[in-house]
């Protein structure tokens, strides 16, 4: 496994302003490519902003993604040789899909990308990370496959999938001493990612402080709350209106949302523009965001353990509260006696 620089070689790192930077998005992790196709519905800031020099301050940005770039074959492939061999100038890491074990079996191997110039046999995606994330101004790791394992790291997977920060170690960091930054999603929250890329942006101009993270390395502004927090069906919780069928406008979590516990935005920020989120448009929340997911919030269907303890408590006190606000509301939607002609 790839190690981070020791503090003394770190201290060495120049903290010059950066004006140019590559961003090399490396795919070949176990995933779908969702992450990067989520990503392209980005407006706060969306990837042609950051591409073609819209935001002031920030470096000028070469993004290479082998969906989104035109280069294909060996010619894309060589970005990456070159940034491997040293032959670049500094670069951001992003890293989608989990990361496989390569050592948990005799032959063959689970995932790769190009091919080795000398033997012609594949280059393993960890041999990959092996050579880019010790020489990565920083590396960011985008979706919950990248970030955790995600699906692919369900208990008795054969691939021995796992996150970034499993693969690379939780308390590595990069040459310019930035710790793995985790942007968690199924797939990750378009404007999400796109916030955190323009934050190390900045940073690398020297315009903003260390990035802020939490104890399991995602940005805090982003997941310090939890979706309830953030829901707009969360003013039905408190009042014990909860749905018992999908389609009603009400709280879901007894059909299976763990949104009281996950930390995730969706909620209050939406998908696309501001709209959607799973909540919002009445699908539960199964956690995706979280370290423990898949497997600690299966079967995604049945109401979460906790939440029976919760909603049964609220019932009493939520319906009285319902009532006396309805008796209330009928008041105020009366005018005042003086208005009006008197005749």
């Amino acid at each position: 496994m790839t190690e981070g620089m020791s503090s003394s070689e770190v201290a060495k790192v120049g903290t010059d302003p950066i004006t140019e930077i590559d961003i090399l998005w490396l795919t070949a992790g176990l995933g779908c490519d969702g992450d990067t196709i989520a990503v392209t519905a980005a407006t706060q800031p969306s990837i042609e902003d950051i591409i073609r020099g819209a935001y002031p301050w920030i470096p000028k940005v070469h993004f290479y993604n082998p969906f989104l770039a035109y280069d294909n074959g060996d010619g894309f492939v060589r970005h990456f040789r070159d940034a491997a061999e040293g032959k670049r100038g500094p670069f951001i890491l992003v890293m989608e899909g989990s990361i496989p074990n390569e050592q948990n079996k005799a032959e063959g191997y689970w995932a790769s990308f190009g091919t080795d110039d000398v033997t012609g046999q594949p280059i393993t995606t960890c041999d990959w990370i092996d050579r880019l994330a010790p020489k990565a101004w920083a590396v960011v790791a985008t979706g919950t496959c990248a970030t955790y394992g995600g699906i692919h790291a369900i208990e008795g997977n054969p691939t021995g999938a796992m996150g970034l920060p499993d693969y690379l170690g939780w308390k590595w960091v990069s040459r310019a001493n930035i710790p793995i930054v985790c942007v968690p999603g199924c797939p990750v929250q378009p404007d999400n990612f796109m916030e955190v890329l323009l934050y190390l942006l900045t940073m690398a101009a020297g315009r903003a402080p260390m990035i802020p993270l939490d104890e399991v390395l995602r940005p805090t502004w982003l997941f310090g709350s939890t979706v309830h927090e953030g829901c707009d069906r969360g003013g039905y919780y408190e009042q014990a209106q909860f749905a018992e069928e999908y389609g009603a406008p009400t709280c879901i979590v007894k059909l299976g949302c763990w949104g009281p516990v996950v930390n995730c935005n969706v909620g209050k920020r939406g998908w696309m523009g501001g709209i959607g989120g799973c909540p919002n448009v009445g699908g539960i929340c199964i956690g995706c965001t979280m370290p423990g997911f898949p497997d600690k919030f299966m079967p995604f269907m049945n109401q979460p353990p906790g939440s029976l303890l919760s909603s049964a408590a609220v019932t009493t006190y939520g319906r009285a509260i319902h009532a006396l606000r309805r008796f209330t509301q009928a008041s105020l939607n009366k005018e005042p006696p003086w208005r009006g002609v008197t005749k």
